[in-house]
This record gives structure tokens, sequence and C-alpha cells, in this order.
């Protein structure tokens, strides 16, 4: 079933994590792939571009259906095997609306992490920073992650409840992310022992970024928060 897919991905990219975690949670493993290189450009190629025209990865083909943003090909293949593998959007209307209520909310994790954050620290040189600014958003991060350690608190081990669910496709790999550019998690001890976790599931193990092997990220990115 999965020998009529093709995934081209990017190691310690979160949105290509978020669709290999969703293929393999949906016992859809062996599945054939190509990994791009950011370095080389090859996201750019002429080979990628031809599926997609944003020149970005993920890019999944299904036979003759192509789906190249991560959130689509995860809700794709949810509602393409719903009986297979992890059942990762409920059926029930109020645990389905909680689902989707989280996995809305990871877009501000994003955009508060990654783009401000990560994106300003990692691009600016060291003798420009604006350290009131930096002070600014180290602040804004904790206090996303003050509101995800709530949740996970309440919520009975996963972020949407009992059951790893796609919120938890789309959360965990920020979570793994923070951490390896220096969040210390045991501030959050409800992020902490959701992370102790879930980094041990099968379909996360399988998935992890590869170039994570060879060595730690910049914890000084993340190390204040």
């Amino acid at each position: 079933m999965s020998s009529n897919m093709f995934l081209y991905w990017g190691s310690g990219s979160i949105p290509c994590w978020k669709a290999m975690i969703a293929l393999e949670e949906k016992g859809l493993a062996g599945y054939p792939n190509k990994k791009i290189s950011f370095s080389e450009n090859e996201h750019k190629s002429e080979e990628i571009v031809k599926l997609n025209p944003r020149g970005q990865v993920p890019t999944f083909k299904d036979g003759d259906v192509v789906v190249n943003e991560s959130n689509a090909i995860c809700f794709y293949l949810e509602r393409k095997f719903p009986g297979q593998g992890t059942k990762l959007v409920p059926t029930d209307i109020s645990e389905y609306a909680r689902v989707l209520q989280r996995v809305a909310e990871v877009d501000t994790l994003n955009s508060c992490v990654v783009i401000n954050l990560v994106q300003y620290s990692s691009r600016t040189p060291k003798d420009k920073l604006d350290e009131e600014l930096l002070k600014t958003k180290y602040e804004d991060v904790r206090t996303e992650l003050r509101r995800w350690e709530d949740y996970l608190a309440a919520s009975g081990g996963y972020v949407a409840g009992s059951n790893f669910t796609m919120a938890d496709v789309f959360f965990f790999p920020y979570v793994a992310f923070g951490v390896r550019l220096g969040i210390d998690i045991s501030k959050y001890p409800a992020i902490s022992a959701y992370y102790d976790k879930v980094k041990d599931r099968p379909s996360v193990k399988a998935t992890w970024p590869p170039h994570w092997a060879d060595g730690p990220g910049d914890s000084s990115i993340m190390g204040p928060v």
C-alpha cells in the first residue's frame, strides 16, 4: 500500500517530521522517500518543483495525488486510512473540537518560538542583537510554554486528552526542537513528562532527525527560556 507513495523530506524540518510521524502512526512505514539537502538547495530542484511549485518539503505523492503542505498531508492520511494504525482524529465531536483547537494553536507556538525567537537569534549578528527585544521574545516563549504546561497537566497525558492524536503529531516536534536548542524543560514538569514519554514512541524513534545524532544544537538560543 505504501509502495505507491513517495516523500521528499529534509532532516530537522518540523513540517517534514510531522508528516513522517503521521505516516508511521498510520502503519505506512517503508514508503519510498528521498532525503534532500537544504544546504545544497535540493528543495529547489526541478525534481521537486515540478510537484511543488513552492520548492518546499515535505513534498508527497500517493499515486496520482500530490499533497505538499505538512498539515494537509497529515489530514489526508487520516482521511484515507481512518481505520488503519492510530486513530489521530477522534469521532466524538467534543474530542474532535479539542484536537482541532490544539492543532490550530500550534501555529501560535510556531510563530512565537521559530519565527520570532529562533530566526531572530540565529540570523542576527551577535553585535546587532537588541537585548531588550530578546527579553520580550523570551518572555513570550515562556508565556506560551506555561499555557501548554497547563494543557498537559490537565489533559490526561497527551495534548488533547488521554490518547495520542493529531495534536501530538503537530506539537511534539516543537518540544523536541526546543530541547535541542537548550530549553530546560525541567521547569515545566508536565511538558518534561510528556517529552520523556513521546520521544520513545515507535513513530517518533523511527523518524528522529538523523543529523541530530551528529551533535547537539545551539543551546544558547533557547537556554534563557
